[in-house]
C-alpha cells in the first residue's frame, strides 16, 4: 500500500502522504483526500439523481438552474483541459499519474453532476432549488482549489518561460470562477418558495403515474415510483410525509400516500391470478406468483449478516494496530475506513432486506385477504355451512397474519444456523474441544426452558378462564345494572368479580415469577457457558491464559442470540403451516356452477317466467347426508315435479313452518343442490329481486341500503319509500334517510329492517320477485299498506313469488301453492287453497310463533315510537364517538402508573436495574483492565507477540473475531507470577459476575412484583368508581365500551405492559452504560456525541409523532375490512341473487387497498427511522476509529479502553432503534392505563353522602308524596318530570298509565333517585328521600322490575344473592309465585339458571322463570312498585300473579305500572300521565265513564 502511494505521489515509502510540508499542506495530501474523495461522493450522489422523473407539467426556463448546469459542464471541459498541460510539463506541475487521475475524477464528477442537475431541473425539483445536499457537495472542493492556487503561486514563476505553468494557473484561475457562477446561480431566487413548497401543492403538481393505466387521485402522490436511488436508499420521499405528521396533519387515510403500482391490491391480485389453477393449491400459488422475488432478498440478507461479522474482525486489526507501534499508519487509516465501509453498506443492505421483505409481505396479504374473499362470493351455501361465520373471519385475519409473520421468519429460518455454525467453528479455533462443555450447558437449558414454558402455558390457560369468568360476570352487571341498583346489591357482585379478579391474579402471579426466571436463565446464560468453557479447557490441561478467556467470552455473546431466537422462529412456521392448511381446507369448497345448475334452453312456452321439471333439491351433498346428524334444514329434501310460472303473476306460497317454503326460494336462486330435474329462469343474468326471511341491512346508511348500488334517481327513490311504508319513518330518524343504521341495522326495529329490505328488492327493478314473508314483522294496518303499495301496486307487472304465513292477504293472488314437507301437496287458485289452509292442521309452534309475532308488532311499534323518543332525546346518541386522546400520553398516565405500583417499590425497582447495569458494565472494564495489566506485563518479560497476531484486546469484543488461533501466546513460557494473576483477575471477575447474576435476579422478581401491584391497585380502583356510577352513565355508554375496559384493557396493564416496560427499561439503561463506557474511553468522543444526541432526539421526536398517527390510521381502516367481510357473509344470498358479487369484490378491493397504503406507510416510516439511526451509529464507529489512529499517533491511547469502546458502539444502532421501538410500544400500551383512569377519574358518581339516620322500619306506613317534581335525563334535555305532585296513601293501590315517553318510568327512576331530582322534593312517610343515604333508601323499597334479571348461578343465589334468608322462606315465596313445581323439575334451589340473555334460557321453562323477578319482591317493607311487562307472560301465568300481587301485598302501597289496562281495573286509583305531568288522578271507574279523559281514549285504543 506504501509503495503505491509513494509511486504515484513520488515521495518516501516510509512516509507516503505527509500532511505538512514545507510550511503548508502537502499537494499530494491535498489533491488525494481534498480533492478527489469530495469530488467522488459528488459523483456517487450524482448519479443517484439520473433517474429521476420528469415533471407532467412544463418547466419555464430558469436563470439560476441554466447558471449552474452550464457551470457544471464548463468545470468539466476545463478539468479536461487541464490534463494536457500537465502531461506535457511531466514531473515539473507535480506527479503526473497523480494529476491524471485528480483531473479525470473531477471531468468525470462535473459530467454527471451536469447531467443530474439537468434531470432535476425537467422534474418537480425544477420548481425549487433542488436538493440542498448536492449544493453543499459541489462545494467542498473549493478549499482544495485554493491550496492548489497558492502552491502553484508558491512553486512556479509567472512568467512565459512556463507556458504550460502559466496556462495550467489560468485554468485553475478559471475553475474557481466557474464555481464563483454555480454559487451565485445556487443562490438566486427562485419563484415564491411558500408556493412550492406548501406539499399540497407539490403532492399535486407530483402525479408520479408510474403507467397510464392507473389514475392517481388528486392531490395524492404515489409512494417510491420514480424516485431516484439516493432517495430510494434513504427514503427522501417520505420526508414530506413525516413533516406531515409532525404538523399533525395525517387524520384521513387519504392523506397518506397511494401505493406503488406494483403493490396495488388490483395488479397484486391479477398477478397472483395469473399462476392460480384448478384446484387452487394456495401454496403453490403464492410460490410462483411471489416466490422468485422473495428468494433473491436472501442475496441482501446473506450479504449484510456477512458485513455483520465484518464489524469485528476489523475491530481485532484496529486494537492490534494500537498496540504495536511498528504498524505503519496508512494500515491504521485503512482499518477505519474498512470499519465505516462494512458498517455503512451493512446498515444498508439489513434496511433492504426489510423494506423488500416488507413489501412482499404485503402483495401476500392481499392475495391471501382478496382470495378469502372471493371465494366466499364463489362457494355454494351448502359447503359454506362446514364453517362458522367467525371461522371465515379468522382466516382472513388471524390466518393471514400468520402467513405474512411466515415471510419474515422464513429467511431466518437459514440464516440462523449460519450464523450458529460460524461462530461455533470461531469458538472452536480458539479453545479447540473445550467448547463441547458450553454447549452442552446451553443443551441441559433447553429442558428446562421447556419445563418453565409449559408451566407458563398451563398457568397462562388458567388465568385466562377467571379471566373469562370475571369479564362473564362484569357482562351481566353491567347488563341488568338498573335491576342491581334497584335491589342494591354492588356490594354482592362487587365481592364476586373481586373473588374471580383474586384467582385470576395469583396464576398472573406465577406466570409473572416463572417469566422473571426465563429472563435471570436468559441473561445468566452467556455467564454460565464462558465458564463451563474454562472449567473443560482447564480439566483439558491447557493453562487459561486471558486471551482465551476474552475471545471466548465475545463469541459466546454471539451465540446467545440465535439461540434464544430460533424457538421463537420455528413456533411462527408451525403456526404458518396450521393455518395455510386452515386456509387451503377453505378454499378448497365447492364453488356454485350455474351453468350446471339452471337449463339455459327457452322452453317450448315462452311466457314462462320460472319453469321447475322433476327437481329434487337438498341443503347437503349426497355423500354427506348418511354421515350427518339429522338437522332440521340438513333432512329436508325438496321435490317439485312440475312448476312453472307466468310472466307478471303473483304466486302465493303457503304451508305451515318447516314445510319447505324458503327451501322453494333457495332453490329458485341457485342456493341449494339439485339432485336432478330441470330449473329455467328467463332473463337469469338480471338476477332476482330478493326480500329473504331474516332482513338484511348494511351498516350504512338507509339511503345506501336502499340504492344498493345503483344510481340515485329521485322519481323511482320516492315512489319505493312510499309504496314501502318508510315515509313516516325516514321522518322519524334523526338524519332522514341519510341517518346510519349500524351493524346488521341495530338501530332499527324488526319491522323497519324487514321494509328497508323489500325496498333495496323493489328498487332494483328485476323481473322476478322472490319475497319470504315481509309481512312477518308488520303490524296489520302497514301490511295492508305493503299488499296494495307495493306487491300489487309498483311490482304489478313483475313475477312475484310470495311466501307467508298472513293467508288473508292472499285472496288476491293469481295463483297459490300448498308446500308440505318439501312437496307441493296442491296448486289452484285462492279460492280453492285457503280454506284447506284454514283447515290444515297448524302445529303448536306456528300457534306459539304467531303469539310471538302478536307481541313483536306490539313491541315493534312500541320500538319504533320509543326510538323516535330517544333519539331526538338523545340527540342521536347512537353516534357518541368514543373519545379519543390524541397527542403523546400525557404525564399524569405515568404518574398514576408509578403510583399503583407504590413510590417505595417502583425506586427500588429503578436501583436494581441501575445496579445490574453497572455490574455489567464494571465486569467488562474489569477485563478491558486485565487485558492492559497483561500486555504490560508481557511486554516487560520480553515476551513480544509478532504484528501479525490479532491482539489479546480484542479476544473480550470480537464477536467474530479471531479467526486465527493465538497458538504464539501459549508456547511462550509464562512468567512465574502469571498463574497467580489469572487466579486473582478471574476471581475479581467471577465475584462482580455473581453480584450481577444477585442485581438481575432482584431485579427480575420486583420488576414482576411490582407489575402485579398495579394491576391489582388499577382493577379496584376501576371497579369502585364503575359500581358507583349513575344509571345515566349506563345509559350514554355502550355496554361493550366499558366491557372493554374490564377485558383489553385490563389484560393489556396486566400483561403486556409490564413485558414492554421491562425492555424499555433495559434499553434505557443499556444505552446509558454504552454512553459512560465510551465517553470514559475516549473522552474526545464527547465532541461527537453531542451534536448526534440532538439528532436522534429530533428524529425520534419526528418519527413518533407520524408513527402513532399511521399506526392509528392503520387500526382506524383495518375493522372495516372485516366489517364488510362479515356483513358479506350474513348476506351472501341477497349479494348473489341481485348480482352484485362484483361491486362487492371491487368494495372490498377498496378497503383493503385503503388498508395496505397505511400499512405500506407505516412499515416505511419504520424503516425511514431504521436508516437514520443505522447512519448515527456508522457516525459513531467511524468517529471512534478515527479519534482512536490519532490518539494512537500522539501515543495517548490505551488500546484496552479503545477496545472496549469499539465493541459498546457496534452495539450502538441496536440500541437506538430498540430504544425508539420500546419507547412506542410502552406509549401504546399506557394508552390502557391512560383509558382505565379516564374511568377511574372522569365518570360521574352517585352522591354517597347521608344526611340523617332513618328508624329501622321506615318506611312503616307506605305513605308516598311527590311535590312539584322536576327532573330531566341529561343537561340540556328537556324535563321528563315537569312539576308532578300527587299523594298516594298508606295502604293503596294506584295504576299509572300513558303512552310512550309520557314518564311513567321516569316517576320510579325519581322514587329511587336513581336520577337526582332538578327541583322538588319526594317524601316517603314525611321523609325527604333526598337526605337519605342512597343504600338506605334503596334496600327500603320493593320493586319488580320491567326486564327479569337473572344472573349466572344456583336459584338461591339469584333468589337472596346476599343470603338472608333460610331454605323455608325462600320456599314460601316460591309456593306464592306458583314456581315451587318448576324450581322442583329443574332439581331444586341449587340448580342452575341459565345466564342473563333470555335466548339461553329456552327450554327450561322459561316463563316461570322470567317471573324470578317476582319474589325478590316479597319482602317486609312497605312500598311495591311494580313495572309490568306482562307482554311477556301467557295469560294464565299473568291471573295468578295478579292473584298472589293481591294476596300478599293487601296491606301495602302499591303503584303499577300498566301495559294492558285490564291488570289495574280494580286498583283504587289511577295516575294518567301525558308529557311528563300529571294529567288525571282518580278511580278507573269514575275516569272511564268521563267523557273525553284520557283514561277513557286509552282503554278504547286498548280494546281494539
Amino acid at each position: 500500500m506504501e509503495s503505491i502511494l509513494a509511486d504515484l505521489c513520488g515521495t518516501n515509502p516510509d512516509n507516503p502522504l505527509p500532511v505538512w510540508v514545507h510550511g503548508s499542506i502537502g499537494h499530494c495530501f491535498n489533491q488525494l483526500t481534498l480533492n478527489v474523495i469530495p469530488h467522488a461522493i459528488l459523483a456517487v450522489v450524482s448519479a443517484c439523481f439520473l433517474g429521476t422523473p420528469r415533471s407532467g407539467s412544463r418547466v419555464p426556463c430558469r436563470p439560476s438552474w441554466g447558471c449552474r448546469i452550464a457551470a457544471s459542464f464548463t468545470l468539466a471541459v476545463l478539468f479536461l483541459a487541464d490534463t494536457i498541460p500537465a502531461t506535457i510539463s511531466q514531473q515539473e506541475l507535480g506527479p503526473l499519474y497523480l494529476e491524471v487521475l485528480v483531473n479525470g475524477t473531477a471531468t468525470l464528477t462535473w459530467f454527471t453532476h451536469g447531467l443530474a442537475l439537468l434531470m432535476l431541473f425537467r422534474s418537480i425539483h425544477g420548481f425549487t432549488k433542488g436538493p440542498v445536499a448536492l449544493a453543499f457537495l459541489a462545494l467542498l472542493s473549493i478549499p482544495s482549489l485554493i491550496i492548489k492556487l497558492v502552491w502553484y503561486y508558491h512553486k512556479t514563476a509567472w512568467s512565459l518561460a512556463h507556458p504550460a505553468a502559466s496556462s495550467r494557473f489560468a485554468i485553475l484561475c478559471l475553475q474557481l470562477a466557474s464555481l464563483l457562477v454555480y454559487v451565485i446561480g445556487y443562490l438566486f431566487p427562485t419563484t415564491s418558495r411558500q408556493e412550492f413548497l406548501s406539499i399540497n401543492d407539490s403532492w399535486h403538481e407530483d402525479q408520479l403515474i408510474s403507467e397510464p393505466g392507473i389514475p392517481v387521485p388528486d392531490q395524492q402522490r404515489v409512494a417510491e415510483d420514480g424516485e431516484s436511488w439516493l432517495s430510494r436508499f434513504f427514503y427522501i420521499w417520505m420526508n414530506p410525509l413525516m413533516k406531515h405528521g409532525y404538523q399533525g396533519k395525517l387524520k384521513q387515510p387519504q392523506d397518506v400516500y397511494v401505493l406503488p403500482r406494483q403493490l396495488q391490491a388490483a395488479s397484486v391480485c391479477d398477478y397472483s391470478l395469473q399462476h392460480a389453477q384448478k384446484p387452487v393449491q394456495l401454496f403453490s400459488v403464492l410460490h410462483a406468483a411471489f416466490g422468485l422475488r422473495f428468494y433473491s432478498l436472501g442475496l441482501l440478507k446473506l450479504a449484510g449478516n456477512l458485513l455483520g461479522f465484518s464489524g469485528p474482525l476489523l475491530l481485532n486489526l484496529l486494537v492490534n494496530f494500537m498496540e504495536s507501534q511498528q504498524e505503519p499508519l496508512s494500515h491504521g487509516v485503512l482499518y477505519a475506513l474498512g470499519l465505516f465501509a462494512g458498517s455503512f453498506l451493512g446498515a444498508l443492505f439489513r434496511n433492504q432486506f426489510t423494506y423488500e421483505v416488507n413489501k412482499v409481505t404485503l402483495m401476500v396479504r392481499a392475495a391471501i385477504i382478496s382470495a378469502i374473499y372471493r371465494k366466499a362470493l364463489r362457494v355454494s351455501s351448502s359447503s359454506l355451512t362446514r364453517f362458522t361465520l367467525g371461522e371465515i373471519v379468522n382466516f382472513m385475519s388471524t390466518d393471514a397474519a400468520r402467513l405474512v409473520n411466515f415471510c419474515i421468519s422464513f429467511h431466518e429460518v437459514w440464516s440462523m444456523p449460519f450464523q450458529f455454525a460460524i461462530t461455533l467453528y470461531l469458538l472452536y479455533e480458539q479453545v479447540g474441544i473445550a467448547f463441547l462443555g458450553g454447549v452442552a450447558l446451553t443443551l441441559l437449558l433447553v429442558p428446562i426452558n421447556k419445563i418453565i414454558a409449559n408451566r407458563i402455558l398451563m398457568n397462562n390457560k388458567e388465568m385466562l378462564k377467571h379471566k373469562d369468568a370475571r369479564v362473564k360476570l362484569m357482562t351481566e352487571f353491567l347488563s341488568g345494572i338498573r335491576v342491581i341498583k334497584f335491589y342494591t346489591w354492588e356490594k354482592h357482585f362487587s365481592t364476586r368479580i373481586n373473588a374471580c379478579r383474586a384467582k385470576e391474579l395469583q396464576k398472573l402471579r406465577a406466570v409473572q415469577y416463572l417469566d422473571a426466571v426465563c429472563v435471570y436463565l436468559w441473561a445468566a446464560l452467556p455467564v454460565l457457558v464462558s465458564i463451563a468453557i474454562f472449567i473443560t479447557y482447564v480439566l483439558l490441561g491447557h493453562p487459561l491464559t486471558a486471551t482465551k478467556v476474552f475471545t471466548a467470552l465475545a463469541l459466546v455473546g454471539m451465540l446467545i442470540l440465535p439461540l434464544n431466537s430460533f424457538p421463537w422462529v420455528l413456533n411462527a412456521i408451525l403456526e404458518a403451516k396450521v393455518s395455510l392448511d386452515r386456509i387451503q381446507r377453505f378454499l378448497e369448497l365447492v364453488d356454485q356452477d350455474l351453468e350446471a345448475y339452471y337449463a339455459l334452453d327457452v322452453p317450448s312456452g315462452t311466457a314462462a317466467a320460472m319453469e321447475i321439471q322433476c327437481a329434487a333439491f337438498s341443503w347437503t351433498p349426497v355423500e354427506e347426508e348418511s354421515t350427518r346428524q339429522p338437522l332440521s334444514a340438513g333432512t329436508l329434501q325438496l321435490h317439485i315435479e312440475n312448476l312453472s310460472v307466468e310472466k307478471g303473476m303473483l304466486l302465493g306460497v303457503v304451508g305451515r313452518i318447516g314445510s319447505g317454503k324458503s327451501s322453494l326460494l333457495a332453490a329458485i336462486t341457485g342456493e341449494l343442490i339439485k339432485q336432478g330435474g330441470r330449473v329455467y329462469i328467463c332473463d337469469l343474468e338480471r338476477g332476482f329481486g330478493l326480500a329473504a326471511q331474516e332482513p338484511w341491512i348494511q351498516s350504512t346508511t338507509v339511503r345506501e341500503n336502499i340504492l344498493f348500488g345503483q344510481e340515485y334517481d329521485a322519481r323511482l327513490y320516492k315512489e319505493v319509500v312510499e309504496a314501502c311504508a318508510l315515509s313516516d319513518d325516514l321522518n322519524i330518524l334523526p338524519a332522514g334517510d341519510q341517518t346510519e343504521v349500524g351493524e346488521n341495522g341495530v338501530t332499527l326495529s324488526g319491522g323497519q329492517k324487514a321494509r328497508i329490505a323489500l325496498a333495496r328488492a323493489v328498487y332494483q327493478e328485476k323481473e322476478l320477485y322472490l319475497l319470504d314473508d315481509p309481512l312477518a314483522a308488520v303490524d296489520a294496518e302497514v301490511a295492508n299498506h305493503l299488499m296494495q303499495k307495493c306487491i300489487l301496486g309498483v311490482l304489478k307487472h313483475k313475477t312475484r313469488i310470495l311466501c307467508t304465513h298472513r293467508t288473508e292477504f292472499l285472496k288476491k293472488a293469481d295463483a297459490l301453492l300448498l308446500i308440505d314437507n318439501g312437496r307441493i301437496v296442491k296448486t289452484g287458485t285462492p279460492a280453492d287453497i285457503l280454506p284447506l289452509v284454514e283447515a290444515f292442521p297448524k302445529s303448536k309452534d306456528m300457534d306459539k310463533r304467531e303469539e310471538e309475532k302478536a307481541h313483536d308488532e306490539q313491541g315493534q311499534e312500541v320500538a319504533v315510537e320509543t326510538e323516535a323518543k330517544e333519539s331526538t332525546q338523545n340527540n342521536h346518541l347512537i353516534h357518541k364517538e368514543e373519545e379519543k386522546k390524541e397527542g403523546a400520553v400525557a404525564f399524569e398516565v405515568y404518574k398514576a402508573y408509578w403510583l399503583a405500583v407504590g413510590s417505595c417499590l417502583a425506586l427500588s425497582i429503578l436501583l436494581s436495574l441501575f445496579l445490574m447495569q453497572a455490574s455489567r458494565n464494571i465486569s467488562d472494564w474489569w477485563l478491558s483492565h486485565w487485558i492492559s495489566s497483561i500486555s504490560q506485563t508481557a511486554n516487560t518479560s520480553a515476551m513480544v507477540c509478532s504484528a501479525s497476531l490479532p491482539s489479546p484486546h480484542l479476544l473480550l469484543f470480537s464477536v467474530a473475531g479471531l479467526v486465527s488461533p493465538i497458538q504464539a501466546l501459549d508456547t511462550t513460557p509464562a512468567p512465574s507470577n502469571g498463574s497467580l494473576d489469572v487466579n486473582f483477575y478471574l476471581i475479581v471477575y467471577g465475584s462482580i459476575a455473581g453480584a450481577n447474576s444477585f442485581f438481575t435476579i432482584l431485579r427480575a422478581f420486583l420488576f414482576a412484583y411490582g407489575s402485579l401491584r398495579a394491576a391489582a391497585v388499577i382493577h379496584n380502583r376501576l371497579l369502585q368508581r364503575v359500581i358507583k356510577a349513575t344509571v345515566t352513565f349506563f345509559d350514554t355508554t355502550p355496554t361493550g365500551r366499558i366491557r372493554n375496559r374490564f377485558s383489553s384493557d385490563l389484560y393489556c396493564v396486566d400483561d403486556n405492559l409490564p413485558f414492554m416496560l421491562n425492555i424499555l427499561l433495559a434499553n434505557m439503561y443499556g444505552l446509558l452504560g454504552m454512553l459512560v463506557i465510551v465517553t470514559y474511553g475516549l473522552p474526545w468522543i464527547g465532541l461527537v456525541l453531542l451534536p448526534l444526541a440532538a439528532l436522534y432526539y429530533s428524529i425520534q421526536r419526528y418519527y413518533r409523532c407520524t408513527s402513532r398517527e399511521l399506526k392509528r390510521l392503520y387500526s382506524v381502516t383495518l375493522s372495516p375490512i372485516y366489517t364488510h367481510f362479515s356483513e358479506t357473509l350474513s348476506g351472501l344470498c341477497s349479494i348473489r341473487a341481485m348480482r352484485a358479487t362484483e361491486r362487492f369484490e371491487l368494495e372490498n378491493h377498496l378497503r383493503l387497498e385503503q388498508n395496505q397504503r397505511c400499512l405500506f406507510v407505516s412499515n416505511t416510516a419504520a424503516q425511514w427511522l431504521d436508516i437514520r439511526l443505522q447512519m448515527i451509529g456508522v457516525a459513531v464507529i467511524t468517529a471512534i476509529a478515527g479519534i482512536a489512529i490519532i490518539q494512537h499517533q500522539k501515543q495517548l491511547g490505551n488500546p484496552g479502553l479503545v477496545g472496549l469502546s469499539l465493541s459498546y458502539a457496534l452495539s450502538v444502532t441496536n440500541l437506538l432503534s430498540d430504544l425508539i421501538s420500546s419507547f412506542t410500544l410502552t406509549e401504546t400500551m399506557m394508552v390502557s392505563v391512560e383509558r382505565t383512569e379516564e374511568y377511574t377519574t372522569n365518570i360521574p358518581t352517585e352522591p354517597q353522602d347521608k344526611l340523617i339516620q332513618v328508624a329501622a322500619d321506615w318506611p312503616s306506613q307506605g305513605l308516598v308524596e311527590f311535590q312539584q317534581v322536576e327532573l330531566a335525563y341529561r343537561e340540556g334535555l328537556p324535563n321528563a318530570l315537569d312539576g308532578v305532585s300527587f299523594t298516594i296513601y298508606p295502604g293503596e293501590k294506584v295504576g299509572i298509565v300513558g303512552r310512550t315517553g309520557s314518564g311513567k318510568s321516569t316517576l320510579f327512576l325519581a322514587l329511587f333517585r336513581m336520577l337526582e331530582l332538578k327541583s322538588g322534593r319526594i317524601l316517603l312517610d314525611g321523609v325527604d328521600s333526598h337526605l337519605v343515604g342512597l343504600e338506605e333508601l334503596r334496600s327500603r323499597l320493593a320493586i319488580i322490575p320491567q326486564d327479569p334479571f337473572l344472573f349466572s348461578g344456583s336459584i338461591r343465589e339469584n333468589l337472596d344473592p346476599q343470603g338472608k334468608r333460610t331454605d323455608a322462606e325462600l320456599r314460601e315465596m316460591l309456593e306464592q309465585c306458583h314456581l315451587w313445581d318448576a324450581v322442583t323439575q329443574m332439581g331444586g334451589m341449587d340448580s342452575e339458571v341459565g345466564k342473563s340473555s333470555p335466548d339461553t334460557g329456552q327450554g327450561i321453562g322459561w316463563d316461570p322463570l322470567r317471573c324470578l323477578g317476582f319474589p325478590f319482591t316479597l319482602c317486609p317493607w312497605q312500598v311495591l312498585c311494580i313495572d309490568e311487562a306482562t307482554a311477556n307472560v301467557d295469560q294464565k301465568t299473568d291471573q295468578l300473579l295478579q292473584k298472589t300481587i293481591r294476596q300478599c301485598f293487601a296491606d301495602k302501597t302499591v303503584l303499577t305500572i300498566a301495559h294492558r289496562l285490564n291488570t289495574i281495573l280494580d286498583s283504587d286509583r289511577v295516575l294518567v300521565m301525558q308529557a311528563g305531568k300529571v294529567a288525571e288522578l282518580d278511580s278507573p271507574t269514575h275516569l272511564s265513564q268521563k267523557d273525553g279523559s284520557l283514561f277513557q281514549r286509552l282503554l278504547h285504543s286498548g280494546q281494539q
